[in-house]
């Protein structure tokens, strides 16, 4: 396994700078098969009208040829519209096709590119530096190796080893991530146990924010597909089975998943396009009720691959929470804030009878979710944090707890 790291001088200077406004953020991280992109124009229209509707913060694609294919699409597609909005990373040329990140410069910074090297194609862990949160993110972009055979699924695992051996070795509570094309069919292929493998010693492994048991070729999981996005050939090499395959998709890390600096947000994870109502179809065949039909078009057109995204949330101060299990409470509780009403910081305590898997979790009047707060196993005891709400205007909100079979929602009111 060889690898190479890159870092930018820019990135350091920009490290030593503290002069900085933070706040609590929220961020497009998408990834796209662009079908080994060269820079040919027919694809950059598609592209160019794809690409500015979703308005990705982060952008990984697989299958490009070339850094003059990286350059013309920052240039042709992503800045197209409004130049110097996006940036690319290094590129590096590897066998095969490659991977490219590109990024709002705004809120982005580029610290650099580990490539791991495989058997097939290499696997890109780039380095991200988020202004507001002062925090950095790897994304690990990869292209395994395709077809059903056994021979291949063994190929892919090789490859998921190779990268396994650099994320065990990353630090506890390290927030990463790894999307792509995976060439994956079903839950039971050994690449895919081995990147979800828990291991002692390490938190190399990843969570997929969906569990889909079996083959993922049906129409049950048809929210879920990205490939292939034809019934018919366009003379481009894409495949043309139509949406039946899960192929695209994102898996985090334990740290990606538990309250910190950056955190998945949940339920956040889709195929861009895909209203599910298009299993075994193309995904421009009216209507598609999850994008305007010059989109779906343009997806149909621009690659066999849907892109997929997931949101993260970037914040400066996350919650903390501290426990106390010297005594073990006689019931699950959950407590009144206090002070109630509170400016702007508030308490919330509540109690765990025994050990749980728990989900706190912040909503305003409307129910839409502001924050969540725990969502993991705790022990049983007792538990308070700080909820500090400056940022929101005076009103009722909500807080539930679940854990177990207990579910209990209380108001509490913000006034300024």
């Amino acid at each position: 396994m060889k690898i190479i790291y890159t870092l930018t001088l820019s990135a350091l200077a920009l490290l030593l700078n503290l002069n900085f406004t933070y706040s609590q953020d929220t961020a497009k991280i998408m990834s796209y098969n662009i079908l080994n992109y060269s820079g040919q124009p027919a694809k950059e229209l598609n592209f160019r009208k794809s690409l500015n509707y979703a308005k990705p913060d982060i952008l990984c694609v697989q299958e490009i040829i070339s850094e003059n294919a990286m350059n013309r699409l920052l240039t042709e597609v992503l800045n197209y519209y409004t130049p110097n909005v996006y940036s690319s990373g290094t590129f590096i040329d590897g066998p095969d096709t490659d991977n490219a990140i590109f990024y709002k410069n705004a809120e982005f910074t580029y610290l650099g590119n580990q490539v791991i090297t495989t058997d097939l194609r290499d696997i890109n862990m780039y380095t991200l530096y988020h202004m507001q949160s002062r925090d950095t993110i790897r994304i690990l972009s990869v292209h395994l190796k395709a077809s059903p055979t056994t021979a291949d699924q063994q190929r892919r695992l090789a490859e998921v080893n190779f990268m396994r051996a650099v994320t065990n070795a990353l630090p506890t509570g390290s927030e990463f991530m790894v999307l792509g094309d995976f060439n994956i069919y079903n839950a039971d292929e050994p690449a895919y146990i081995r990147m979800l493998q828990v291991e002692s010693g390490n938190e190399g492994h990843f969570i997929d924010p969906y569990v889909l048991p079996g083959v993922w070729n049906q129409s049950s999981y048809s929210t879920y597909h990205s490939q292939s996005t034809r019934t018919r050939s366009i003379g481009d090499g894409g495949a043309t089975g139509g949406m039946d395959d899960r192929f695209d998709f994102i898996l985090n890390s334990k740290g990606l998943t538990e309250e910190g600096k950056v955190k998945f947000v949940p339920n956040s994870l889709k195929p861009f396009g895909n209203d599910g109502n298009h299993y075994n179809d193309s995904i421009n065949k009216r209507p598609n009720t999850s994008v305007p039909d010059s989109i779906a078009d343009a997806l149909y057109y621009g690659s066999d691959h849907l892109p997929v995204y997931a949101m993260y949330k970037f914040d400066n101060n996350p919650v903390s929470v501290t426990g106390n299990n010297s005594v073990t409470p006689q019931s699950f509780t959950l407590e009144q804030n206090y002070p109630n009403p509170f400016n702007p910081v508030t308490v919330i305590r509540y109690e765990l009878q025994t050990s749980a898997f728990v989900n706190i979790t912040i909503f305003d009047s409307r129910g839409r979710t502001l924050e969540s707060i725990v969502n993991s196993r705790q022990q049983a005891g007792t538990y308070s944090f700080e909820w500090d709400a400056s940022n929101l205007p005076s009103g009722n909100y909500y807080y539930r707890l679940t854990a177990g079979g207990y579910v209990q929602t209380k108001s509490m009111m913000l006034v300024k």
